[in-house]
This record gives C-alpha cells, structure tokens and sequence, in this order.
C-alpha cells in the first residue's frame, strides 16, 4: 500500500503537493482527494499517463512547428510574430492563417473577421515594410557575429528608407 493521507491518515494519498515556506524550504504533504478538496485543491479526471504524455508531445511539436514557421515572401517566422506582436507582410495572414484565428477570435470576441476600418496601405509601402524588417533581422545577425562594418552599413539603410517613411508621411 502507498502512502497515506497526512491529515486523515485513512485514505491512501493520492494528491501530493510541495509547498515553499517564507524561508525558501519546500515542504512536502501528502493527501487523500477527499482532503484536498476540504483544502479547496480540486482535481481533474484521472487520465493515463501515457495518454497525457501524447497530448504533451503532441503540442509541443505542434507549437515549435508553429513558431519555425517562415514568410516565404518576407522571411518572418511566426515566433518572430509572437515576440514583436506584428506581421511582416500581407501575405503572413495567409502563411499563418491557421495560427492567427485563434488569436483573430480572442481579440474580436469570437469574430474571425476583422470588422474596424482596414487599412489603405500601398503596396509598395507593404514591400519597404518587408525590406526594413529583412534588415532589422540581418543587423541583428551581423551583430551578433561581431560584423560591425557589415552592421554599420545595415543601420545605415534601415535609417534611409526609415527616413523616407517619415517624408511620406509628412
């Protein structure tokens, strides 16, 4: 038989906790259901462990597939999405069609579509947007290698067609 609950010291514990005190010890305690659930600690169905390491996998491959995904016409991937918190391009809401619905619906309470004013953008506006997160990226890069005179000539084109942006929109 296994261990038992620590308060009713009747019941087999199946419900296992650590607690941390202020002083940064963790204390362990172990209990019945029953128990737990007077600790207001309630528990989910039982599900086999093989099972719930499935689903586990399951969505971590789909989300590092999800993340590794890339723009086949500006390069982003969708982690660079998750991190920046905007697209690349036009074309991402295709590439990342099926990862942007759910977010799509949580920000428009359910509505899959957008339904605000959309936006009047140029094309070749949408391509110099492309272009300057593509140098942003190989700036990044080339820093990071310790390529400064390859950096410096990035910084400098990023800052041309920044300036350009802002003489448009003048």
């Amino acid at each position: 038989m296994g261990i038992l609950c620590q308060q009713c010291k009747q019941e087999p514990a199946t419900v296992h906790l650590t607690d941390i005190q202020p002083s940064g010890e963790p204390v362990e305690r172990h209990l019945c259901e029953s128990c737990a659930s007077q600790e207001g600690i309630t528990m989910k169905a039982h599900e086999a462990p093989a099972m719930m390491l499935e689903k586990f996998v399951k969505v971590g491959i789909e989300a590092q597939i999800g993340v590794q995904r890339k723009c086949s016409h500006c390069g982003m991937t969708f982690g660079e999405f998750r991190a920046q918190g905007t697209l690349g391009c036009p074309h991402d809401y295709e590439e990342f069609g099926d990862l942007l619905l759910p977010l799509i619906e949580r920000v428009h309470d359910g509505a899959s579509q957008h339904v605000g004013k959309a936006p009047g953008e140029q094309k070749a506006s949408g391509e110099r947007r492309a272009k300057v997160l593509s140098l942003r990226r190989a700036l990044e890069k080339a820093v990071e290698a310790e390529e400064y005179e390859q950096a410096a000539e990035l910084r400098d084109e990023l800052m041309r067609l920044e300036a350009e942006d802002s003489n448009e929109h003048q």
